[in-house]
C-alpha cells in the first residue's frame, strides 16, 4: 500500500479521533480541530504520530491559517476528509441567530474554506471526503430540533456534487458520505438517552476504506451510510 499524506479536519474526538488512529497506522497523518489538548493526547497514543494543529472554523481568514499550517507539514496532500460539524438541536422558535451563524460557519462555511485550501496542495490529483448526514439528504425522514444542522448538511452535499464537476480537469475526485446515527458524544449531547448499534470505530473503519480506495470508481456522489437515524 502506498503511503498517503491525508488531512482529516475535526479529529478531537468520536469518529474523526478513531480515523486518524486507523489511518496513522499506514500513513501521515495531519489533524485539526479546536480542542489541541485533545490532539495532543491523540498524537501520543497513534503509531506514527499524527501531525495536529488548532483550528476555528469559524474564525476569520481560515482559509489562509489552514494553508500556512499544511505547508509546514505536508508538500503535497492525498486526501482531505471534513469531519468537522456543530450541531444544535433547538425548535425552530428557539433558535439563535447566533446558533445559524455557529451551525453554518463551522459545517458550511468552514468545509468550503479547508477545501480551498487543500486544493492546490493536491498536485497529482486527490480524493476530498465530506462527511454529511443523512439528514441533508432530500426524501430521508427528518426530526424536529435540527432543521438548521440538517440543511447544512444538505448544503454539504449540494457544494460536494458541484465540486466533483469543477475538479474533473484537476484529478480530483469529491464524494459525500451522509451518516446516519453513530453513538457519539455529538450525538449523546443532542439526544441524551438516544443509542444505536453504530460506533464510531466501526464508522471509522468503513471511512477510512472509503477515502483510501473509493475515488477509483465513484465521484460527485452523495452515499448514505445509514443502519438508524435518531
Amino acid at each position: 500500500m502506498l503511503t498517503k499524506n491525508i488531512i482529516i479536519i475535526g479529529a478531537s474526538r468520536g469518529i474523526g479521533w478513531e480515523l486518524a488512529k486507523q489511518l496513522a497506522e499506514d500513513h501521515n497523518v495531519m489533524v485539526l480541530s479546536r480542542n489541541l489538548e485533545q490532539l495532543k493526547k491523540l498524537q501520543q497514543i497513534t503509531l506514527n504520530p499524527v501531525k495536529i494543529a488548532s483550528v476555528d472554523l469559524s474564525a476569520d481568514n481560515v482559509r489562509e491559517y489552514l494553508t500556512t499550517v499544511i505547508d509546514e507539514q505536508f508538500e503535497h496532500v492525498d486526501i482531505l476528509i471534513n469531519n468537522a460539524g456543530y450541531l444544535v438541536n433547538k425548535p425552530i422558535l428557539e433558535i439563535t441567530e447566533q446558533d445559524i451563524k455557529d451551525v453554518y460557519e463551522t459545517n458550511v462555511v468552514g468545509l468550503i474554506s479547508s477545501c480551498q485550501a487543500v486544493i492546490p496542495f493536491m498536485k497529482n490529483g486527490g480524493h476530498i471526503v465530506n462527511i454529511g448526514s443523512i439528514g441533508g439528504v432530500q426524501g430521508s425522514v427528518k426530526f424536529p430540533g435540527i432543521s438548521i444542522y440538517s440543511s447544512s448538511k444538505a448544503a454539504v452535499a449540494g457544494f460536494s456534487e458541484c465540486l466533483a464537476e469543477e475538479l474533473l480537469e484537476e484529478n480530483i475526485q469529491v464524494n459525500c458520505l451522509a451518516l446516519g446515527a453513530v453513538q457519539t458524544e455529538m450525538l449523546e449531547e443532542a439526544f441524551p438517552g438516544y443509542t444505536t448499534p453504530m460506533g464510531p470505530e466501526k464508522m471509522a473503519q468503513f471511512i477510512a476504506d472509503f477515502a483510501l480506495n473509493s475515488n477509483q470508481w465513484m465521484n460527485g456522489k452523495v452515499i448514505p451510510v445509514s443502519l438508524s437515524t435518531p
